[in-house]
């Protein structure tokens, strides 16, 4: 028998999200991301679970190639744009839709020979700081975008940096709205400013926020950005990573658990091990505390996590024993909460996914 790790991937929860986003942005099209492997959902499981999206966006050129040749035929769009000039040539093979936000990617398609028309996104940097050009050089780029012969479409973008906190004290989204206004000004082409954040709030932002297109990423997949929780926006999970008890032990007060011996029992309590470590995509930095569920019943984690494997309380969970179900994170135990309590993201979780686990596909029971 296999060792009892599975992810599953729920296909039905990946649609009902989907459907999630058009409630919350009515009159905008929807590039779902499919970026690091689909947020380790796998790259082809993303496009059947998205496959009523309006187009897909991921940023690596050879996973948007493979979209196309999975049968994917509406549009895609490279968030980060082409790398090299050698990848010009993609756009118009495969009709990819290419970010751009700097000048050398602009200089790359000046000096191209292009067989063909291609549609582009340019993006402006109105506070984010990573990629794009700055309000006041926006038009510049854009004009010299417009002056390619073979430039089709050229939708105008951004990316807000605080979606998830809307009053943010450094940089609000209608600050970010305002700065993209003001470089976008008189500009022709389609809107795109949203991610999962701005999405979320669309309606808390209707009257200042105008999308033609919006890029969900986390909430296609169950969790959120920050703030309020996935079931507050009626989000499912789409993956769930289920072990079992692979052993018990029976402690003493005095007696402690793991490498380094950093939890020590106060009481007499027994412990479950469970097939599940480091190695596997669990956070090894996740603290004494961090949730578990054992048969249904919400327990923590004790000690370090290890490679392999991973000691929970079972003292408020009798009937546990070996075998017994363990869910990680998933139906049941939102993968934000444990996210939450290792100091760190549902993103990451997801994309840490180790090859070694089992993934399968099962809808979920979701009942709210």
């Amino acid at each position: 028998m296999p060792r009892p790790l599975i992810a599953t991937i729920h296909i039905d929860s990946m649609q009902h999200n989907l459907m999630r986003a058009r409630d919350c942005a009515p009159h905008a099209k929807v590039w779902a991301v499919v970026k690091a492997n689909a947020y380790g959902h796998g790259l082809e499981r993303g496009m059947r679970g998205f496959a009523d999206a309006d187009g897909l966006a991921l940023i690596e050129t050879e996973n948007a190639v493979r979209l196309r040749e999975l049968g994917w035929t509406r549009p895609i769009l490279l968030l980060e744009g082409i790398f090299d000039a050698g990848d010009v040539d993609l756009l118009v093979r495969h009709q990819l839709n290419s970010a751009i936000h700097t000048v050398e990617q602009i200089a790359m398609l000046e000096q191209a020979t292009l067989s063909g028309p291609i549609d582009l996104h340019l993006k402006m940097n109105t506070g984010m700081n990573r990629l794009g050009f700055r309000p006041e050089a926006f038009g510049a780029a854009y004009a010299r975008l417009r002056a390619i012969p073979q430039v089709r479409e050229i939708t105008l973008m951004t990316h807000f940096a605080n979606a998830d906190e809307l009053e943010h004290p450094r940089l609000t989204v209608l600050e970010q709205v305002r700065r993209f206004c003001l470089g976008a000004d008189g500009l022709q082409g389609q809107r795109s400013l949203s991610n999962s954040g701005g999405v979320l709030h669309q309606a808390a932002l209707s009257t200042e926020l105008s999308n033609d297109w919006v890029r969900p990423g986390i909430m296609l997949y169950g969790g959120t950005p920050g703030g309020r929780s996935a079931a507050a926006f009626d989000l499912h999970p789409t993956m769930t990573l289920a072990s079992e008890i692979i052993g018990v032990q029976d402690l003493v007060a005095g007696d402690s658990v793991g490498y380094g011996s950093g939890f020590q029992a106060e009481w007499p309590m027994t412990v479950g091990i469970v097939a599940c470590g480091y190695a596997d995509g669990y956070p090894r930095h996740a603290p004494h505390g961090t949730p578990v569920m054992v048969d249904g019943i919400l327990t923590k984690l004790v000690g370090r996590v290890s490679m392999d494997m991973m000691a929970v309380d079972l003292t408020h969970v009798p009937h546990a024993g070996v075998g017994s179900a363990v869910v990680l994170w998933g139906a049941g135990l939102p993968i934000d909460t444990v996210a939450n309590a290792a100091g760190t993201i549902g993103y990451e979780l997801m994309c840490a996914l180790a090859p070694r686990v089992r993934v399968v596909e099962g809808n979920l029971d979701f009942n709210g």
